[in-house]
């Protein structure tokens, strides 16, 4: 028996997916489903209710699939469920791209990747007449694939106090007053002109390069086909044509002088600060140079090295893992919230900061961006390497008794073991100093404790072993 399955233009991904259950669990092969919606003699649609077979399939399949029924070629459907019944058969991997089958899934899969990267990037709005307090704005796109629905909602996240219209030949997304809807595709609109075009093509005429013009580079990032509806592409074929006469302008021209105290203000920055000494005699002559540090990229993101405080000559060092947030902009070790928990913590065990000397085992904050956020990000173990050199001249000028190692990476740092946290906490090793390194919690790992109860015990334990350490370092003097 045959079967014929028409799919909708929107949620298409569900549609098929609902489809593709029932018809599986009804055991129903590949070679008897037409996807296009007829065309087979005799077809018949699937069954309306599912059958006593349940199909299960590995998540990344499910993500491939979801990607990939955007795609324009027909057989995108029919491809999906051949890989979903040689998953359910247990006939090896279908989305293997060592097979024809995965191979040309996911060929499709990065298409609709491309796609979707290209609307985003060559969409130019309009404004229209307002008709409300929200201003309104639309555009027409002709994408290669299917993927204006799922490339829409960049546009709802990035335009969300405006109502806008994308008109692409097969389908419409219309948002209005925070609400994202379809409709038919069709013609291109008729969309007034729009004044801020010709701001935009002046800006682009005036940063184009000629020296710099590789055109298979420029069509690769920017296809031809999208040039008709782009605004700026009308200035390209005068400017290919002028590009030589405008090098040779530029060469005739020759490099001006620049003003007096024209420097960069980060070349001057540099200059103007002492130059650190190769190798460090004093402690203050280490914090210097650890400000030129260029060990590893870390310093290009961050605001500044923060170096330790403390005793000079106070009998425990307590090392974290890298600045926090806070100690990158105040440029001082433990002042964020994880080094609050620190400093509560030796204040009821009666030690003043002032008595130990506190710093971490990379001098720099690692972070990735969100929006306005700086979030922590763990070093590598190369990162920690790298910076085992200032962490050394430290332990060499203080001469700490014990060193307290708060976390895995201050561990690994002392003691170049990164085994995990669990069963070493409270536990004293040798550390490549060839001192007593005791292995503690990480405040900020107390902080991130959901429970309660958790959070007590291991701020509990915090505070029995920086009693431990400091009995021990009173024991060794």
């Amino acid at each position: 028996m045959n079967y014929a399955v028409a799919l909708p233009d929107r949620g298409t991904f569900d549609a098929w997916r609902d489809a593709a259950r029932r018809a599986i669990s009804h055991g129903i092969a590949p070679d008897h489903i037409d996807w296009t919606g007829g065309g087979l003699f005799d077809a018949m649609p699937l069954p309306e209710t599912p059958g006593a077979h349940e199909v299960r399939v590995p998540k990344r399949f499910l993500s491939l699939a979801r990607a990939a029924v955007w795609h324009s070629a027909p057989e995108r459907f029919a491809l999906l469920y051949q890989a979903l019944w040689r998953f359910d058969r247990g006939e090896g991997d279908p989305l293997s791209p060592a097979g024809a089958l995965g191979r040309r899934l996911q060929l499709m899969v990065r298409a609709v990747g491309r796609d979707i990267h290209k609307m985003h990037a060559f969409v130019r709005f309009r404004e229209l007449p307002p008709d409300g307090p929200r201003r309104r704005f639309a555009a027409w796109f002709e994408p290669e694939h299917n993927t204006l629905e799922p490339g829409s909602t960049f546009f709802v996240n990035r335009f969300a106090d405006m109502d806008w219209l994308i008109a692409t030949p097969r389908l419409t997304a219309r948002f209005h007053a925070g609400r994202l809807s379809f409709d038919p595709g069709g013609m291109k609109p008729d969309l007034p002109e729009d004044a801020s075009e010709a701001l935009w093509a002046t800006y682009f005429a005036n940063i184009f390069n000629p020296a710099r013009i590789k055109l298979d580079a420029m069509r690769s990032e920017m296809p031809k086909k999208y040039w008709k509806n782009l605004p700026e592409t009308r200035l390209i074929p005068a400017m290919l044509t002028d590009a030589e006469a405008r090098v040779r302008r530029m060469q005739e021209a020759g490099a001006s002088a620049p003003r007096p105290g024209a420097a960069p203000v980060s070349t001057r920055y540099r200059e103007a600060m002492p130059r650190p000494v190769e190798q460090p005699e004093t402690l203050d002559q280490a914090r210097r140079a650890a400000l030129h540090c260029r060990r590893c990229t870390l310093c290009e993101a961050a605001t500044q090295t923060v170096w330790g405080e403390g005793s000079a000559d106070a009998p425990v060092m307590i090392v974290g893992e890298q600045p926090g947030d806070h100690e990158d902009l105040a440029g001082r070790p433990f002042v964020g919230p994880a080094g609050q928990l620190l400093r509560g913590v030796m204040a009821d065990a009666g030690l003043d900061g002032a008595q130990v000397w506190m710093t971490n085992a990379v001098k720099h904050f690692k972070f990735t961006s969100r929006g306005k956020r700086r979030l922590h990000q763990n070093p590598t173990r190369d990162e920690i390497r790298h910076c085992r050199w200032w962490l050394g001249l430290e332990l060499a000028f203080v001469r700490p008794q014990v060193t307290l190692a708060l976390g895995a990476s201050a561990a690994f740092a002392l003691t170049d073991d990164f085994r995990p946290m669990q069963g070493r906490r409270g536990t004293v090793q040798t550390g490549l100093h060839g001192g007593p390194v005791h292995i503690s919690w990480h405040p900020a790992y107390i902080l991130r404790l959901a429970d309660a109860g958790r959070q007590q015990l291991a701020r509990r334990q915090l505070a029995e072993d920086l009693a431990r350490a400091v009995a021990m370092a009173e024991r060794r003097r």
